[in-house]
């Protein structure tokens, strides 16, 4: 994987009158589902648990459906994702001219996904998750006229199915050690012995489907090769799912787990978040960015989940209850910002047919509306404030900060650097979001795709402002989702006993000292804002009338494209500190005049920084699969007495154990 992006491909065109139709029945079917999912989320929430058993519609165990409040959640954050990517879709398939199959394929996506935290047993939940399985899969093979869309389906598919294998086999051995138990309930007397084992298996599964480093791969190749709408609701509802099935089995039904639970899980969140805002940080491709940023995030979310449980273990139920707080509500804040993130590049993609940052720029007067929308996507994954994910992250420091006076060792390690590994995603995480949207969205046009961009229709436009509009609230006025935060911390073992009341208008910590008031940081910051306007305005009525003159630029011509930084160039620095994980590969051929050595006639500079890790483990586990699977090839030569000498020699292995 390089980090230069070759132009995006279109497929032949097909006349829209032949596929408008279909668009627009794709997308209110997308919008409805996502309707409904809203709505029985807050059914669950805010009414008491329902049930629906249909034993006529899977044979032997039929399909059991519970709500509760903690499917309820995810059910809202789910469908809460789908309704502007149903609007979005309108005007994006009619641009990229998506094929029947896919037009679909995504509300049937979508309703898988929120068939995942409504079912109530463990084989109604392997089929929703399987069935969202096969739908994301046919929906990243979309665009399989291109190979890099092939290649990327292919490792995906591969990525889904052994994360399965290993839900399938954790909620196997949870399902015996119970008795055969298959309803959830009755999951939660499992013996000591077989939690471990089915926390190990499912934390292995669910990773990887939240891409949790090292499982994280196939993010960064299925993203940015599925269409923007499917990359959208599989980094913004997708990928929680699995943040769900952690929740649900690990923390809820076998939870409160051991103090080493929450530790093995700081310890994997924290690797994840540096790791991917490092590579977001370097990244080239729009939306190969947008796909590491999910990791970080997902990362933070699961740090914070860790130390929800290692706190909880030692007994500071105040500071786990808030560091639960802040997991939901990242959950909440990542699905929009991160959903109208992927839409903007989606328009992008649409009017420019580019990916490479250091092919775009320009964008902010062809693009005005979509370059706005983009910055508050890109404000919202920095954490800074008057951003989306702000009071997410200052609630998780607060709650590694504020652990209390402590005696157990591991709490007082584990948090100074379980905060330094927040900073400094949160630092890299500026870095990269300044990257993107000023290379991508402020700078001259380096292109000439990018010269001709023109703005999104309106469809598009409608969706990704329901996001921002999402953005804007979580941003400033967090009290809104105040109840659902607090009666999802009830469902769960470790904040169960905790009464967590700290999203008002100033966002308190309960039993701690601290608050912040991001709704009175946005009112100053307004202000100051307008009065700057006025007392530029009333200066400008002061200053003598403007004059044109001739730009002096020490003897240059205008400025051109050529004379700011590209992405590449923005994130060398970066590149240079963090050289021993990155490990690019790097060259830069210099062509002297024929006349002269010492004179220069250009200079070729290529970098290409791949995935460290799939790199250094994925590739070597490869060729080992490639060898076993030659050498069983050899054995299958095709002769019947060779293959009856194996089921000889089968039998007789199997009496002398039996023996």
């Amino acid at each position: 994987m390089t980090t230069a992006v070759a132009r995006h491909a279109r497929p032949p065109a097909i006349p829209l009158r032949d596929n408008s139709a279909g668009v627009v029945l794709t997308g209110a079917a997308t919008a409805l589902t996502g309707a409904a999912g809203v709505a029985a989320g807050l059914t669950g929430l805010f009414g008491p648990p329902r049930t629906l058993s249909l034993g006529w519609l899977l044979p032997l165990s039929g399909v059991y459906l519970r709500l509760d409040r903690l499917g309820g959640f995810f059910l809202l954050l789910t469908g809460a994702v789908a309704i502007p990517v149903g609007a979005y879709v309108i005007g994006y398939a009619r641009r990229e001219r998506l094929g029947p199959v896919p037009l679909a394929v995504l509300p049937i996506f979508v309703a898988a996904m929120l068939m995942v935290p409504a079912a109530g047993s463990v084989t109604t939940f392997l089929l929703a998750w399987e069935s969202m399985a096969i739908a994301s899969m046919v929906l990243v093979f979309a665009e399989h006229h291109r190979r890099s869309a092939r290649t990327a389906g292919v490792f995906y598919a591969v990525m889904t199915q052994l994360g399965f294998a290993a839900i399938l086999a954790g909620l196997l051995v949870a399902s015996a050690a119970a008795q055969g138990a298959g309803r959830f309930a009755a999951l939660t007397a499992v013996p000591d012995g077989a939690r471990t084992a089915v926390f190990v298996l499912t934390v292995a599964g669910f990773g990887s489907k939240a891409g949790l480093v090292p499982l994280h791969a196939w993010l960064a190749r299925a993203h940015p090769e599925a269409p923007s709408p499917v990359s959208a609701l599989m980094s913004a509802a997708m990928v929680n799912l699995g943040i769900y099935g952690i929740v649900r089995f690990d923390l809820q039904l076998l939870g409160p787990g051991p103090r080493w639970w929450g530790l093995a899980l700081v310890f994997v969140g924290g690797i994840t978040a540096v790791y991917g805002v490092l590579q977001a940080s370097v990244a080239a491709d729009l939306k190969r960015l947008l796909a590491f940023s999910t990791t970080e995030n997902m990362g933070l979310v699961t740090l914070a989940l860790g130390a929800a449980t290692l706190l909880g273990a030692a007994g500071s139920t105040a500071a786990a209850s808030v560091a639960m707080a802040a997991a939901l509500l990242h959950l909440m804040a990542h699905a929009a910002f991160k959903s109208l993130g992927f839409l903007c590049a989606g328009s992008v993609l649409t009017a420019t047919g580019l990916r490479d940052l250091d092919l775009l720029g320009g964008l902010a007067r062809r693009m005005p509306a979509t370059t706005t929308l983009f910055g508050v996507a890109a404000l919202g994954a920095s954490g800074l404030p008057l951003g989306a994910g702000f009071v997410s992250e200052w609630l998780l420091v607060q709650s590694l900060i504020h652990t209390g006076p402590q005696r157990d060792l591991v709490v007082t390690l584990a948090a100074p650097l379980a905060v330094g590994a927040v900073a400094l995603t949160a630092g890299l995480g500026v870095a990269a979001m300044v990257k993107a949207f000023g290379v991508g969205f402020l700078a001259r046009a380096r292109s000439g795709e990018a010269a001709a961009a023109r703005e999104a229709p309106p469809s598009m436009i409608a969706g990704m402002t329901l996001c921002a509009s999402v953005c804007g609230v979580l941003a400033v006025v967090p009290m809104v989702v105040g109840p659902v935060v607090r009666r999802t911390l009830a469902e769960l073992p470790v904040t169960r006993s905790a009464d967590f009341t700290g999203l008002g208008w100033t966002v308190r910590l309960p039993g701690m000292a601290g608050s912040i008031s991001p709704g009175v940081i946005a009112i100053v910051v307004a202000g100051a804002v307008a009065a700057v306007a006025v007392a530029a305005a009333l200066r400008a009525r002061r200053n003598p009338a403007a004059a044109a003159l001739p730009l002096w630029a020490c003897g240059a011509d205008q400025p051109t494209h050529r004379m700011q930084y590209t992405a590449t160039s923005f994130a060398e620095p970066l590149q240079r500190v963090f050289d021993d994980v990155l490990r690019p590969d790097t060259d830069i051929e210099i062509t002297p005049l024929a006349e002269s050595r010492y004179l220069v006639e250009k200079v070729a500079y290529r970098a290409r920084i791949a995935d460290t890790v799939e790199q250094r483990l994925y590739r070597p586990v490869v060729r080992a699969v490639r060898l076993v699977a030659a050498a069983v090839a050899r054995a299958h030569n095709g002769s019947v007495h060779l293959y009856l000498a194996y089921g000889a020699l089968g039998v007789l292995i199997v009496l002398v154990v039996s023996r």
